[in-house]
């Protein structure tokens, strides 16, 4: 009975539904899903409007909207950060969804390019696409109704929301009306209008947006691109689609690297903007015609063609700092790739297939590429590339990001001292060990990890027995095997990993005191990385393959952290892994030990006095690594005085419960005397028994270990708390954090430093901290996703 009354209830709404599209059929006529394909621009072409979309509309958007509305994981899939996502609408499906078959993809301006296709794959507008009047534009936008709705029943000023009433979780049941189904979600949902569970917009950014859905949605004309620019484009374009066999695997190779970033040219002195990012893509047409795009699942997918061409298109959407990867093209960096992929003595015979046993595989596809120029280009960039699968496309990485700890450090192999002859040997002894899991997409992920165990064994071996031989007592492994930058001192050498739970940051230098664990990369340990949980992770795959990169990251982590094992005392070793392990599984366990017996050879760091030798490493990584430091992650770069830098600091030594209550990432703006802000983010840092089981992350937590970190500036993306403090109570705010004990402690705290999501100042304290990540970072800085604050 419970079953047949769902089944009228749902026949009954999809009836009023019906009965409610008919009637906006019957007022405005049938919706055109081309509509919003065709240019109506602001101004010129017949139509005229004292509203800019690029200049007045988009600004809004992005400060009230995109917070939420960008990436996969936008609600709905509505992203807001482009008029063409606005345009395309919203889609129930969820990409995180666990499923047994694969899902189509979805991604803007790549799986379809018009309206119609969209609604092809289920999207439904929330602009209406009927009559192009006034009335029409009002009743027929979901848009404008959510909006329309918060106004009429704003959320409590400064207060808890009720749990009961909003689910605020990222897992939560997702709602998305489509107009024939507002006045139902309207009378069941009055509080949830939008920006759901944040303050309604102001009367006067209210009022714009409405006049600009009244007026049909206008979007502006396409700015043509600078005649400088463009002839750097077309230089950047020619360079990366050279006829010559090597010139084409060199370009698929750095492709397949690039594909997620956002480059920019060097700007002109004189320039008052920040210049508009660039993004690389596979094209059926070279360069000088229109593009022709390949959209396939992933970067090294067959194209379906017999000339890929790499070309450079303008980024449409708004820049959110969760996903954005920015890097300069210039002429120093083209120089570089031509010394490490062109100038080179070799010869590349035939280009390789795009057969899923070679294209996924990149020590099989490019083994006709310099191992030296293919490690260099990684290098020379290196947080970029680490940072690919934290900020990459994935958006939301739990199934990746769990496999790692909340703060490391990652440091490389050196290039110079023979790595690459090292690299050389081992690779070509390695091959039939190093197949990724993108090779066999199938359900067998629990089921394979024997086997990826058995190929990481065989593996280790191998590269055990050539560093047995290679490091001996006339040659010991030591800490000047670390690259430290080259003759630049490049600040990519040394790396700190900060994970927030499902997002992660990573910063340059070594930041923080004591990191929980380090990873030394060589070559083949970066390149698989990358093409695990980048190249080759598929946000729409399904639970096996998500399974398989999760088991198979763990062997790759395990890898690096033997690495640094290395450079501790032999007799260490087994104390420190097993600190690491606590209550690892006896699969994992019987893993680690038959890993650490491969490598004999005793450790040729030197240790002096009675500290542990894993203190004394970092003592002695702290010294070597110091030139390259970024100093504006430290607290003392503040401009504030250094009573209250001491007091600050001291957040850095909370430990144990108090350090367990606090959000896993908070922005706590701290203003002087004479009214100027200071930045800071304080990170907590959650402690492990171990990070090596997939499921079930809260039974290997030790709240009592965790500890909080406080850094200069915004490092991360997504806060969870906003905290506001005068100079004169810096003290009690710091006070009030070490003495937390309580969930009440905690909302104490908040009550007195917090920025509510319901506060009345929120909307101008999120301005304020946008636009000073501007000034601070203006070559990272992106629009904050407020999808993760908390209602504490």
């Amino acid at each position: 009975m419970r079953w047949l009354g769902l089944l009228l209830l749902s026949a009954a709404l999809v009836g009023c539904a019906a009965l409610v599209g008919s009637d906006l059929d019957t007022r405005f006529g049938p919706a055109d899903p081309a509509r919003f394909d065709a240019p109506m621009y602001s101004t010129g072409a017949g139509q005229t409007s004292a509203i800019d979309y690029d200049r007045e509309i988009k600004p809004l958007l992005d400060r009230r909207c995109v917070a939420c509305h960008a990436c996969y994981d936008a609600p709905c899939q509505l992203k807001l950060s482009s008029f063409e996502g606005l345009a395309r609408g919203a889609n129930p499906a969820d990409p995180y969804a666990v499923r047994l078959l694969e899902a189509a993809p979805t991604r803007l301006f790549v799986d379809a390019q018009t309206n119609q296709e969209w609604r092809s794959k289920a999207f439904h507008p929330v602009l209406n696409e009927r009559a192009n009047n006034p009335q029409a534009n009002r009743e027929g936008s979901v848009m404008l109704r959510l909006l329309e709705l918060k106004r009429q029943a704003p959320i409590n000023r400064d207060a808890l929301l009720p749990e009961k009433e909003f689910d605020l979780s990222l897992n939560r049941e997702q709602q998305c009306p489509r107009v024939e189904q507002m006045g139902q979600f309207e009378a069941k949902h009055p509080h949830w209008g939008m920006p759901f569970g944040l303050p309604a917009l102001s009367e006067a950014e209210h009022l714009l947006l409405t006049r600009w859905i009244e007026m049909g949605a206008p979007r502006s004309a396409p700015a043509p691109i600078a005649q400088a620019e463009q002839a750097l484009l077309s230089q950047w374009e020619g360079f990366l689609n050279g006829d010559s066999l090597k010139a084409r695997l060199m370009s698929r190779y750095v492709y397949e690297h690039w594909f997620a970033a956002h480059f920019y040219f060097d700007a002109p002195a004189h320039a008052s903007t920040k210049p508009q990012p660039y993004e690389l893509l596979r094209s059926a047409t070279p360069p000088g015609q229109p593009i022709q795009l390949i959209a396939t699942r992933r970067p090294y997918d067959d194209p379906g063609v017999e000339r890929v061409y790499y070309r450079l298109r303008q980024h449409r959407d708004s820049i959110v700092s969760k996903t954005h990867l920015p890097l300069r093209l210039n002429p120093a960096r083209m120089k570089k790739m031509q010394s490490w992929f062109l100038d080179p003595a070799f010869e590349v015979s035939s280009l390789p297939s795009y057969a899923p046993d070679v294209a996924t595989n990149p020590f099989v596809a490019f083994r006709q590429l310099p191992i030296d120029g293919r490690y260099r280009f990684m290098l020379e960039d290196a947080q970029f590339i680490l940072s690919g699968f934290m900020k990459g496309p994935v958006c939301r990485g739990q199934i990746a990001l769990n496999v790692i700890n909340d703060h490391f450090w990652v440091l490389f192999a050196d290039p110079v001292l023979e790595a690459e002859r090292l690299d050389e040997e081992l690779l070509a002894s390695s091959y039939e060990t190093l197949r990724m899991p993108a090779e066999q997409e199938n359900m067998g992920g629990l089921l394979r990890f024997k086997t990826y165990a058995e190929q990481e064994r065989k593996y280790i071996r191998i590269k055990s027995d050539l560093m047995n031989r290679r490091f001996g007592k006339q040659s010991p492994l030591n800490l000047d095997m670390l690259w430290k930058g080259g003759s630049a001192n490049n600040p990519n050498a040394a790396l700190t990993a900060l994970r927030h739970f499902d997002s992660a940051t990573v910063l340059q230098g070594l930041v923080g005191e004591r990191p929980q664990t380090v990873l030394v990369m060589g070559y083949p340990l970066f390149e698989r990385i990358h093409y695990l949980l980048v190249s080759g992770f598929d946000i729409y795959g399904n639970v096996g393959h998500q399974l398989a990169t999760r088991l198979y990251m763990d062997f790759l982590r395990m890898e690096g952290e033997f690495n640094f094992l290395a450079f501790l005392p032999r007799a260490d070793r087994a104390e420190v892994h097993a600190r690491w392990y606590r209550g690892a599984s006896a699969a994992h366990v019987e893993q680690l030990q038959q890993m650490g017996q491969f490598f004999e050879q005793e450790s040729g760091v030197q240790f002096k006095g009675t500290q542990p030798a894993l203190e004394q490493v970092f003592a002695q990584l702290r010294r070597r690594f110091a030139p390259i430091d970024d100093a504006r992650w430290q607290p003392e770069s503040a401009r504030l005085d250094a009573a209250s830098i001491a007091l600050l600091q001291q957040l850095s030594q909370v430990q144990g419960r108090a350090a367990a209550l606090m959000p896993e990432l908070s922005f706590l703006s701290v203003e002087d005397e004479q009214g100027q802000v200071q930045h800071f983010s304080l990170l907590r840092n959650s402690a492990h028994l171990n990070v090596a089981t997939p499921f079930k992350e809260e039974r290997t937590r030790v709240p009592e270990e965790d500890r909080l970190l406080l850094l200069r500036g915004f490092a991360g993306a997504y806060p969870n708390a906003l905290l506001q403090v005068r100079g004169a109570d810096i003290e009690a705010f710091v006070r009030g954090v070490q003495k937390a004990r309580t969930e009440s402690d905690y909302a104490a705290l908040m009550t007195r430093f917090g920025v509510r999501r319901t506060s009345p100042a929120f909307w101008a304290h999120s301005d304020s901290l946008y636009q000073a990540y501007q000034r601070l970072a203006p070559n990272e800085a992106g629009l904050f996703d407020f999808s993760r604050l908390e209602n504490r």
